[in-house]
């Protein structure tokens, strides 16, 4: 790149950062100034100075209150805080190419290090284990030559290597407290060391059965020693082990897929090291040997250095046509008439993708059109997610349906949605990107899909009732043009039958929440009297 500039792949760890750089046709992680290839995600702030990294996480026993450690997770990222992400990138005096979800870019490294994406080799799936710090992501991934494409995505934004951490705290603050009859846990410096010691313990059981925790005056002068076992760290954590195995299974039924059908399973992020998760996920998978052959901690890092250089230019040619394919988590659509959600890219539906459909006027000399832009599966707009909303104002003056607006929905390479309406004969068009101000995280995208399956009966008997209900009004409309512009009717009858359709279209205005059979029986009523007057009518069905 010009000015010397280079494009870097960074990892924002829940616990620990990495970056890594393309160069010399390989990967190169940049070691800190500790020498250390990772650094912990932690700043902290003393009176006139601030610590980054291993010297904030360093003095944080000692200056508990002001440390702070991270808390990224960008698969579950929203829109907003991706925007945050590019930002708070720009303040830094980086240039944000694109941004990456964590198991995309570990399947890259995977990809790349076996060598997936040679021409020679068959189309393969792929299932990306990540379990870091402080959050927990599976993606299942088609892994084609260069393409990587995203088929379903599941993890728990509250579950990673320190609640195993925090298990195995509680367990010897009880210790404490029983042998010692006091209580510890009040105090912020006593169990920041004792956390401290715990993640070490952690660490040390992942290679032997038995280690001990030795602690000089770890509160009221007291100095503690502890043994702990491997197994009762597992007893400990078991509950949350096989939570990691069930998110696996939603993750698989998301897009109907058979364990037996995955052809590989990569373990992503340190906690993957713990021989018990090992253990329940190669039993999940019939025995299936797990890939452990590319670095956990540096497997993000090193994919999105590869896709860095793709983005600036500096690839080879064994990655110059990489391809990323990432999907949508929920399904986006807009409002139509009768409060229906019309869904224009439905869920997990690969990205970047841009889609459209067209929609009409619903009143005579309808000058505005008002755009909601929803995320679920829902059939009502109100049981999903609005994100935004917008207006289209000065239309030109036309009957019902006449006028008609494409609205189309684009999501970005980032994930970073943009929602356009165009009145294409006049030119007029407004559009709207959609930041939003919270996120939806993966178990409350799970309850959004539940939702959707527990109340499809409901929503399925709603979405008759609307049919129902616009079958009516498209009826009368569609009459009263034809009467309107016919030549063959006497005056007296088109006042007649203008007089009908007046009435009729004022009960529908009314009467939005009637019943089925109601719609049906008012419809039924004007088709007879239409019958009786407009010659040649009868037995023509309109839909």
């Amino acid at each position: 790149m010009a000015n010397n500039k280079v494009a870097v792949g960074i990892d924002l760890g829940t616990t620990y950062s990495c970056v890594g750089v393309w160069q010399h046709d390989r990967v190169e992680i940049i070691t800190n100034d500790q020498g250390n290839r990772t650094t912990p995600s932690c700043v902290a702030f003393a009176a006139t100075e601030r610590f980054i990294g291993d010297a904030a996480r360093n003095q944080a026993a000692l200056n508990p209150v002001n440390t702070i450690f991270g808390c990224f997770d960008l698969l579950m990222f929203s829109n907003s805080q991706r925007q945050a992400t590019k930002d708070a990138a720009r303040i830094a005096g980086l240039n944000v190419l694109r941004i990456l979800v964590e198991p995309t870019a570990a399947a890259v490294a995977y990809g790349l290090d076996q060598k997936l994406t040679s021409s020679s080799v068959g189309q393969r799936t792929v299932l990306i284990f990540d379990l870091g710090g402080g959050s927990f992501d599976v993606s299942l991934l088609q892994i084609k030559k260069g393409n990587f494409k995203v088929l379903a995505t599941a993890g728990d934004t509250h579950l990673g290597g320190e609640d195993f951490d925090n298990r195995l705290l509680n367990h010897f603050v009880e210790e404490f407290k029983s042998k010692h009859r006091k209580d510890i846990s009040r105090n912020a410096k006593s169990l920041r060391r004792l956390k401290n010691a715990c993640e070490k313990a952690k660490r040390i059981l992942s290679h032997n059965a038995m280690t001990t925790i030795d602690i000089d005056s770890l509160y009221e002068g007291i100095d503690y020693h502890a043994k702990v076992t491997r197994a009762k760290f597992e007893n400990l954590n078991l509950d949350l082990f096989r939570s990691c195995v069930d998110t696996v299974k939603k993750c698989l039924q998301d897009v109907e897929m058979d364990k037996n059908n995955v052809d590989d399973v990569v373990l992503v992020g340190g906690s993957t090291r713990i021989p018990k998760v090992q253990q329940l996920l190669q039993q999940f998978f019939n025995g299936k040997e797990l890939c452990k052959n590319i670095n956990p901690e540096e497997a993000v890092a090193y994919g999105a250095a590869v896709q860095a250089a793709v983005l600036s230019g500096e690839a080879n040619h064994n990655i110059k046509n990489l391809m990323l394919l990432d999907v949508t988590p929920l399904s986006l659509g807009t409002e139509v008439s009768g409060n229906l959600m019309d869904v224009i890219i439905p869920r997990n539906t690969t990205v970047p993708v841009s889609m459209q459909n067209f929609f009409s006027t619903v009143r005579d000399d309808q000058k505005v059109v008002g755009v909601g832009v929803y995320e679920g599966e829902r059939t009502r707009v109100e049981d999903n997610n609005l994100l935004g909303e917008f207006e289209l104002r000065d239309l030109p003056p036309a009957p019902r349906g006449k006028v008609k607006i494409c609205i189309t929905f684009t999501i970005d390479g980032d994930g970073v949605l943009n929602v356009s309406a165009e009145h294409e004969s006049s030119g007029l068009k407004k559009s709207i990107k959609i930041i939003r101000g919270g996120t939806l995280t993966e178990e409350e995208i799970e309850n959004i899909v539940k939702n959707a399956e527990q109340f499809k009966t409901e929503d399925e008997e709603f979405k008759r009732k609307v049919n129902a209900m616009v079958a009516f009004e498209d009826y009368v409309y569609n009459r009263r043009e034809e009467t309107e512009t016919s030549c063959m009717l006497e005056a007296s009858v088109k006042k007649m039958l203008s007089y009908s359709f007046k009435e009729a279209i004022e009960w529908i205005n009314s009467n939005r929440n009637a019943e089925i059979c109601e719609y049906e029986y008012k419809k039924q009523q004007l088709e007879a009297i239409c019958n009786r007057h407009i010659p040649g009518i009868e037995g023509i069905k309109i839909e």
